[in-house]
């Protein structure tokens, strides 16, 4: 690895956890959330640079993979990898991890849209330096092509005889055996 893929962290803070004692599903987007904000921010896409070239960054879609619960207390650290771009959109990949572990806790891959802020919401092409910012965060991760192993994962049942019963119980209003 050559860049420092760690973008944000923060400790899981008590009004985020549930009465299981974890981490509340909503909480592990927020802090993917502020991590793409972190990820703004180190391509040039901070506050400042957004007022001053009326851009942003608009997520079209999110995934979250919940890996392994964590409780109240527990550090956390989000490392980013950008996966995919083109002139507007960038596809970013996000781990979270508890402490300084090596296995995640939740993966989360997102679709970011580029926006010309200045008169509505329209998309537009990254500037030239944005742009180079996240090509070099590509290329850093095509250097570890298996790194993103929770990426383009499908919500779903597989099919077999229990989806086949669920379909047909489904029709008559029975419960599956």
């Amino acid at each position: 690895m050559t860049q420092n893929r760690t973008i944000y962290r923060d400790t899981v803070r008590p009004e985020w956890v549930d009465y299981n004692g974890h981490l509340r599903d909503a909480f592990y987007m927020l802090i993917f959330s502020l991590s793409t904000d972190a990820f703004m921010d180190r391509i040039g896409l901070d506050e400042a640079g957004r007022t001053s070239r009326g851009r942003s960054l608009f997520t079209l879609e999110a995934h979250i993979n919940y890996l392994h619960e964590i409780k109240e207390g527990t550090a956390v650290r989000v490392e980013a990898s950008v996966l995919a771009l083109d002139a507007k959109r960038v596809h970013l990949y996000m781990e979270m991890f508890a402490d300084e572990g090596t296995e995640p806790i939740a993966a989360s891959e997102q679709m970011l849209l580029h926006v010309d802020t200045t008169n509505g919401a329209k998309s537009a092409a990254f500037d030239a330096d944005i742009a180079g910012r996240i090509e070099a965060m590509f290329l850093d991760a095509a250097k570890a092509p298996n790194e993103a192993r929770y990426a383009g994962r499908v919500i779903g049942l597989p099919s077999g005889p229990r989806a086949s019963a669920a379909s047909a119980s489904a029709a008559t209003g029975t419960k599956p055996a």
